[in-house]
């Protein structure tokens, strides 16, 4: 197939910097969700990743197959923002965990405000003051990655490009984000190699203790690692999930808690409850709390890490309507999709008299809100945490109290 060849995808094509043509010169607008930059082209809507607004630069298309807009990535910069920095990782371009490792870190973090910003005014009608804060520690944005998995090839390690299963080879110095505890490379090619697959998973955790797993099976460490936040200690399986950055969980908490302010007696649903972060916080304050996971590991877990809770497996839709009673409190803290309304309905039902919206997206966040509010309730603070440096992803905190 030719390189040029319009049957070739969209990811198939920024994996190959040969592919598709290069439109420009072309002024890069505001920031979209997501991480790319809207540009516009012949009336058509253009989104460009490996820019900053402002920029005049020329841009290889990636996805020309859709009527309202197309899809592209920097080829040349003809005028670089003051913000543009020399990436420290030599395959940030290519990685598809690094898309914003072109942008001073200042910069990153005032884009990101404006995404949130922006989509709670699309979505949920409101214009609220925005600011992604720091997490309390980190300096630079690199060494933070407490867990990674690589893909396997040749025994070599690699990561994946953009929204593909593309290998991308590990650089010499290895993938700057990676907590510098965490293993070798080579060492963990070599434990890939015995184990005959094709990816593997790496984590550290507050001991300085790792893990290796790979397709269900613990390659090397302890069965648990052991996590630390706000006081409380965790045991985590080391494929199980537990934040990545490792101040992440430790914020998050204090956010929650502030934004609750729980007080001994009363009842809260911990929902999408993983190991018990959040409940560990809430039953110390004497809360009598309720946690539901879909995963039955992590229900496992969390058992163990919050004896004095009760927890339950299973879809958070499909329990939380079987709940009696109505809580005080709840934490929702659910995947990117978002809680959705089936759940978020089901929380206005009961009346809480606060609800934490802990969200890794954004975009669901506005979109549940705007349910919150159409169901009587509103916004009355939002923070935000740079959980993610280098890349577009940002962390809310959101609480909402009866209107």
């Amino acid at each position: 197939m030719r390189e040029d060849d319009p049957r070739r995808s969209p990811r198939e094509r920024e994996s190959d910097p040969t592919g598709g043509r290069v439109v420009g010169p072309l002024r890069l607008g505001a920031i979209a969700h997501g991480g790319s930059c809207v540009a516009r082209l012949d009336g058509r809507v253009l989104f460009v990743r490996h820019g900053i607004p402002g920029e005049h630069v020329s841009v290889r298309l990636v996805d020309d197959t859709h009527a309202s807009w197309w899809s592209g990535a920097v080829e040349t910069v003809l005028e670089p923002s003051p913000d543009r920095v020399t990436p420290p990782c030599p395959v940030a371009g290519e990685c598809g965990g690094c898309d914003f490792q072109h942008i001073g870190l200042a910069r990153q973090r005032a884009l990101k405000s404006e995404v949130v910003g922006d989509l709670l005014r699309r979505f949920a009608h409101i214009d609220v003051p925005v600011t992604v804060a720091a997490v309390p520690g980190d300096r630079d944005g690199e060494g933070w990655r407490t867990r990674l998995r690589y893909l396997v090839r040749g025994g070599e390690l690699g990561l994946r490009a953009w929204r593909s299963h593309a290998f991308v080879a590990l650089p010499a110095g290895g993938c700057r984000l990676a907590d510098p505890r965490l293993p070798a490379a080579a060492d963990l090619a070599g434990l890939a190699a015995q184990a005959g697959v094709d990816e593997v998973g790496v984590a550290v955790d507050d001991l300085g203790q790792t893990g290796v797993w790979a397709a269900g099976r613990r390659l090397a460490g302890p069965v648990r690692l052991t996590q630390r936040a706000a006081g409380h200690t965790f045991q985590v399986r080391p494929d199980g999930f537990w934040q990545v950055h490792p101040g992440a969980a430790t914020a998050l908490v204090n956010e929650v808690l502030d934004a609750l302010s729980p007080v001994p007696g009363q009842e809260a649903w911990d929902l999408y409850c993983g190991v018990g972060l959040f409940a560990a916080a809430l039953a110390a304050r004497g809360v009598t709390v309720t946690g539901v996971e879909q995963s039955r590991e992590a229900v496992a877990d969390a058992e163990c890490n919050v004896p004095g809770a009760t927890f339950a497996a299973g879809r958070v839709e499909r329990l939380v309507g079987r709940f009696q009673g109505a809580p005080d409190l709840v934490v929702l803290d659910p995947p990117r999709s978002g809680a959705g309304g089936a759940v978020v309905d089901q929380v206005i039902r009961r009346r809480p008299a606060a609800v934490a919206y802990v969200a890794c997206d954004p975009a669901t966040l506005a979109r549940d809100i705007r349910t919150f509010m159409a169901g009587g309730y509103r916004l009355d603070r939002l923070s935000a945490f740079d959980l993610f440096p280098m890349t577009h992803h940002v962390e809310c905190v959101a609480r909402l109290l009866p209107a």
